[in-house]
């Protein structure tokens, strides 16, 4: 049965650690996953925690610690020493480990890396943090397993051995020559059925496929989805293997970047969480707000320009939110699409057929809305005429509204922009001061005011 946490074990722990009941404490979390441990964690006041992370051993609580909510592994880390961290820091790969220290005031970091006793584990980790986070360099791990092409069969599976003790999961072993240049990869299936006298390099896959350190996230997550890879090795630009990228990693990557793109595109300017604080929150969402009001400013601006038009033709005004939110509906609509399309690498071809079909698509969206508000109009009483405007003016818009949506995404992609910014109020704002432009531009020339 899965492990479900409730409020009733939740108060239990509380009473068993106001207690310091701690062998009762060691059999209940004993028994746990770290996951579950860390599911507890996050339900437990910062004092709590610590407690927890305190009495339980370090193999344990240094995994639940990657897996909890990242404000409240700042307030348990704040609690522990530099010499606490350290211990836990050591039971992490170092991929892992390089994240909680970078989370860390860079003075604190220092202390905590003279703190690891494992001297080599401090030396990879420090490289690791040189490296942009959202790099191949910043997602990989020091931790794999690899061969030099000229050693036997016989001497690659004693080094293996020797290796494997600090890597989880042995995805693949990477063969490299003399100076740790990348050269393939290593069959099992071959390493098995091999001479023990044969040489690596008789034997290994010359084709691996590969990241370089400085490549962007999205590139490293495109390549191991495309091939559907559980891990990628990661090179210099001397082709000098530094480490490995496995399907987890990737994985969490693609998730915070799905979760920072939907914050963007609903208009939060900053990673947050429904439990951040106020200032945290009005921070993050007050600068979008702020362009929305700009955005009003303008509709409202045009609008006053055109204030003879709703003298002569009053009811124009009563259309006036419909043509804005068509022009909002389809910019949003056609942005996401390609902000989706730009994120899978399927947004490729020449940019004029695109426009070509957008236009064409737009024509038969806006032909069928068109028909409808003709319909409408008729039924209540509207002349003609003004009718035709109204749909002129709706087909003119969504196609203009289709085509900003389209293309500013794809621009904001070539400037190297996150062009998930072009899917909220960006998008809906500018469309909406193009709309309401446009709708009183083909109104004042057809009906003449």
């Amino acid at each position: 049965m899965q492990f479900q946490v409730s409020n009733e074990l939740i108060l239990r722990l509380k009473d068993l650690i106001q207690e310091k009941n701690d062998t009762r404490l060691l059999e209940i979390f004993n028994e746990l996953h770290f996951a579950d441990v860390a599911e507890i964690i996050n339900e437990l006041s910062p004092f709590e925690a610590t407690y927890i992370i305190k009495l339980l051993d370090s193999e344990k609580t240094s995994d639940a610690l990657m897996e909890l909510e990242e404000d409240v592994r700042e307030r348990i880390l704040n609690k522990l020493s530099a010499k606490e961290i350290a211990e836990e820091v050591e039971e992490l790969d170092t991929d892992d480990a390089a994240d909680i220290l970078a989370e860390l005031p860079e003075e604190r970091a220092e202390t905590v890396i003279s703190e690891i006793e494992d001297e080599e584990h401090a030396e990879h980790i420090v490289e690791l943090l040189r490296y942009d986070e959202d790099t191949a360099g910043g997602l990989m791990a020091k931790e794999l397993v690899q061969v030099n092409e000229n050693w036997t069969v016989s001497r690659c599976v004693f080094e293996m051995r020797k290796q494997a003790e600090n890597v989880t999961r042995v995805h693949s072993i990477y063969v490299v020559d003399q100076n740790n240049k990348l050269k393939g990869r290593l069959s099992l299936k071959d390493l098995l059925t091999a001479s023990t006298k044969t040489y690596i390099k008789e034997v290994y896959i010359p084709k691996v496929d590969f990241v370089r350190v400085d490549d962007e996230g999205e590139e490293v997550a495109r390549i191991m989805t495309k091939y559907d890879l559980e891990a990628i090795p990661v090179v210099d630009h001397n082709d000098v293997l530094k480490g490995r990228i496995t399907i987890d990693d990737i994985v969490d990557f693609i998730k915070d970047e799905a979760e920072k793109d939907y914050q963007m595109a609903a208009g939060i300017s900053q990673d947050v969480e429904a439990d951040d604080n106020i200032w945290e929150l009005t921070r993050a969402r007050l600068p979008w707000l702020v362009l929305g009001l700009l955005g009003g400013l303008g509709s409202v601006s045009i609008m006053g320009n055109f204030h003879s038009a709703l003298e002569q033709y009053p009811t124009l005004f009563f259309y006036t939110p419909l043509i804005a939110a068509m022009a909002g509906n389809v910019g949003v609509q056609s942005s996401a699409i390609i902000v989706q399309g730009l994120a899978n690498d399927v947004v490729k071809g020449s940019l004029w057929n695109r426009l070509v079909k957008e236009i064409g698509l737009s024509l038969i969206n806006g032909i069928a809305l068109a028909l409808l508000l003709i319909l409408f109009g008729v039924i209540m009483g509207n002349e003609m005429l003004f009718n035709l405007t109204v749909a002129l003016a709706l087909i003119l818009v969504i196609i203009v509204a289709a085509l900003v949506g389209t293309f500013v995404p794809i621009i904001l992609d070539k400037k190297g922009i996150d062009p998930a910014i072009a899917t909220g109020p960006f998008i809906t704002t500018s469309n909406d001061i193009f709309g309401i432009f446009l709708f009183f531009y083909i109104a004042k020339l057809i009906l003449g005011f």
